[in-house]
């Protein structure tokens, strides 16, 4: 499986990069300006009209409209009322006044109209006149120059040739044109720098006049773009006549730059712009003030470079392409629709924020292709995959049928699309039926993935981990949950995430919680795809090794303790049979006697431990009190051989209870035995009996050597005797107190110790009281 899903995933990168190369190539090479022109065009000029500035206050237009046409008449007018205006402009004193009106021959109906309007310019001393050139793609002097006084008289020159696109549409121009030797730069330059000398400190603009037999070529240097400020009739304008009348503010052109020109329908050049506004022409002189505001306002488009331009292009296609490998489909659509926005803008903006101009068309070609192109891609995979995973399906015995079926849809991948959901439901019924079947299983099972993370879990893994249906075991760590099973030995965790992750655990382990049980842990891998996951069963051996233990230990009681006894016997026999003079027959008999009653003491212990255990016990109603008082009886002699006083301190009148009698009477009969072996001759050992709640709580005191608190968890176990090196002498195998806690527990009882080395100890015997009390017919001889 992972060799499939690793062809799987190295096929889709190999379609993914051929899909890259082709789409980043095409999209270089649709990069050059010339690529795409309509496109590059319209998104351009979308952000020249959306990013509009105001129009500069210091640029005033005086046109020659079509009101002054009406009201002096038709065009030509004599040269005279051009010298009137510029007389009335200069009055007002501005910076320059640019005449963008061609004067190029002298006027033989009124010549002195030509000294007229050669003095005012010359009185002026602020006056730019245009220069044209006269038919494109000659070669030579082909210009239309100013006529030779005005040329002199004029304070400079400039060209007002703009450079429109193939579609017609002025975008652009070049600062200088003319011949190669001398070339005029353009009119609005000319202004400016009129301008610039007229100020305190200027330098003297030159006057640019070329020869008039200039045989050199016409060349064109430094292209830029226009910036233009905003639509037609933006800048403020007055009516040529109005400005002859008089009808203008006396303050309209003082420090201003004046443009004139031919504004009427029908006179002088009209452009087509990018800001024009339902197909509204701009007048040719309104474009030199366009041209002349972004000069004056700092502003400067250019043309990104060709590199630059092509990484502007790909840098949005590769994200796209990159987002299509790498997220999902939603998102790698919402990301190439963001891209394509955001390539959008910055080319709506860049021209204004970096002064540069970019053609957008190639980078919005490759987004607009490279999802459906690897949409499609991605779909022929799917409807491949899906037969596959059909075919895979039927041949494992799942009942999947790739023809049509009645009811399905025409399409194609709709029909396995379909088969499929009916395969899932087949394998979702097989994945609840064993997890039924997990369910119940009486061992604790758990199903978790290489990280540990818990899938499946049954009621007994519930049970055993503490998980519930309002904190469920699912999506918790098995790692954690288990972080107390260690190894007997070396107290190392048992299950580790390495172990899991590497596929390292062994197939049977076992170890030891926190609260002592003894688990087997089997461990069994599968494969999900290309996770591999657990298989983790737990499986207590705590009373199988309790019972082990018990096993041992009375094997090692009947092979040691009560065959030592035995064999003592026998050794004094074979003595008595060798040297029968050595030891007499009262001796002899009497160490027999011992060794024999030793022996049949270990074995009637071992047998009423072995009964307790085991055992039903005959619960009937009994008084405590009352058998308090008979074990007492029963202990008196053993008591007075080894000078000890058993007393029955406190006690009240009766303390009904129910219980197996005889048990319970082994069991305070152990624990006083106990006592009077291990008090000093001449002690006193204080039995009570007490009401707490629901139980009755016999107690025994004695003034023995005590318990140290370290040891005290070792009182009930079987074979346990924690006074072998202190008190060698008293006799016992240590089973007495493990019937005591036998037998309390079984009765629902506790079994209490109060003890310190050096003071004696106290042992409880909390035991559930009954209804009533009761007559307990047997205790009634006791004292």
């Amino acid at each position: 499986m992972l060799s499939i899903a690793h062809s799987r995933r190295r096929r889709r990168r190999l379609e993914w990069s051929v899909l890259a190369t082709v789409l980043l190539g095409l999209v270089t090479w649709l990069s050059t300006p010339d690529s795409l022109g309509r496109v590059n065009h319209l998104v351009q000029d979308a952000g020249l009209r959306l990013v509009s500035r105001a129009p500069h206050p210091d640029i005033v237009l005086v046109a020659i409209d079509d009101p002054s046409i009406a009201a002096i008449g038709r065009w030509p007018w004599r040269r005279a009322l051009h010298a009137e205006l510029i007389a009335r402009i200069s009055a007002q004193k501005p910076h320059v006044i640019g005449m963008d009106v061609l004067f190029n021959e002298a006027d033989l109906d009124y010549p002195e109209d030509d000294l007229l309007l050669t003095d005012a310019i010359r009185r002026s001393g602020r006056v730019v006149l245009p220069v044209l050139r006269r038919g494109y793609g000659t070669t030579g002097n082909a210009t239309d120059l100013p006529w030779p006084a005005f040329a002199q008289a004029a304070a400079n020159l400039g060209h007002v040739h703009v450079a429109p696109d193939g579609d017609g549409v002025v975008r652009s121009l070049y600062l200088y044109e003319g011949p190669a030797a001398a070339p005029w730069h353009h009119f609005s330059m000319a202004l400016q720098c009129v301008a610039q000398a007229r100020q305190p400190g200027g330098n003297p603009c030159p006057n640019t006049a070329a020869p008039a037999a200039d045989a050199s070529p016409w060349e064109r240097t430094e292209h830029t773009l226009i910036a233009y400020a905003g639509g037609p009739s933006s800048f403020t304008t007055y009516s040529y006549i109005d400005v002859l009348r008089g009808a203008v503010p006396a303050e309209a052109f003082r420090g201003k730059y004046v443009l004139v020109g031919a504004a009427a329908s029908g006179l002088g050049d009209m452009f087509a712009t990018p800001v024009s506004q339902q197909s509204r022409l701009m007048p040719g002189v309104e474009v030199v003030a366009h041209v002349l505001d972004a000069r004056l306002s700092g502003e400067q488009i250019v043309p990104a470079s060709r590199t630059l331009n092509t990484l502007f292009n790909l840098v949005p296609v590769a994200a796209a392409l990159l987002a299509l490998l790498l997220i999902g489909p939603l998102a790698a659509l919402l990301t190439s629709a963001a891209l394509a926005l955001g390539t959008l803008v910055l080319s709506v903006c860049l021209p204004w924020w970096a002064g540069l101009q970019f053609a957008p068309a190639a980078a919005l070609l490759g987004l607009v292709l490279a999802y459906p192109l690897w949409s499609w891609r991605r779909l022929s995979a799917a409807a491949h995959f899906l037969r596959l995973e059909m075919e895979n399906l039927q041949q494992q015995g799942l009942s999947m049928r790739l023809r049509k079926r009645p009811g399905d849809s025409a399409d194609f991948l709709e029909r396995r699309i379909n088969a499929v959901e009916r395969a899932s439901r087949q394998l979702r019924d097989l994945h609840h039926f064993v997890s039924e079947s997990l369910q119940q299983l009486p061992s604790p099972s758990l199903v978790c993935d290489p990280q540990g993370r818990i899938l499946l879990a049954n009621r007994a893994a519930r049970e055993h981990l503490g998980g519930s249906a309002e904190a469920p075991l699912q999506g918790q760590s098995v790692v954690a949950l288990l972080a107390d099973l260690v190894q007997a030995g070396s107290r190392q965790p048992l299950i580790t995430l390495e172990h899991l992750h590497h596929r390292s655990m062994p197939e049977h382990s076992e170890g030891i919680d926190a609260q002592g049980r003894s688990l087997l842990v089997q461990c069994k891998p599968f494969t999900d795809l290309a996770n591999a996951g657990w298989l983790l069963t737990l499986v207590d051996l705590t009373e199988m090794r309790r019972a082990l233990q018990q096993r041992d230990q009375a094997m090692h009681f009947i092979s040691h303790d009560i065959r030592a006894p035995n064999a003592s016997i026998l050794t004094l026999l074979e003595m008595q049979r060798a040297y029968p003079s050595r030891m007499a027959d009262d001796e002899l008999l009497l160490r027999i006697e011992r060794y024999a009653q030793a022996s049949l003491g270990m074995a009637e212990n071992f047998v009423q431990l072995a009964s307790a255990q085991a055992q039903e016990y005959h619960v009937a109603p009994l008084d405590l009190v009352a058998l308090l008082a008979e074990t007492t009886d029963d202990l008196w002699a053993l008591a007075r051989d080894k000078q000890v006083d058993v007393r029955v301190t406190s006690a009240p009148e009766t303390a009904p209870c129910e219980g197996d009698r005889a048990l319970l009477r082994r069991a305070l009969a152990n624990v006083i035995n106990n006592a009077i072996k291990f008090s000093p001759q001449g002690g006193v050992v204080q039995c009570a009996i007490a009401e707490r709640g629901p139980h009755w709580v016999v107690s025994v005191r004695d003034q023995g050597p005590g318990i140290a608190s370290e040891l005290q968890h070792k009182l009930f176990t079987p074979y346990q005797r924690l006074h072998d090196r202190s008190h060698p002498a008293v006799q016992g195998v240590g089973l007495g107190l493990a019937l005591v806690s036998t037998v309390v527990q079984r009765h629902g009882g506790s079994l209490e110790v109060d003890s310190d080395t050096g003071r004696g100890a106290e042992f409880r015997l909390v035991l559930p009281r009954g209804e009533g009390a009761t007559e307990d017919s047997e205790g009634n001889g006791a004292d």
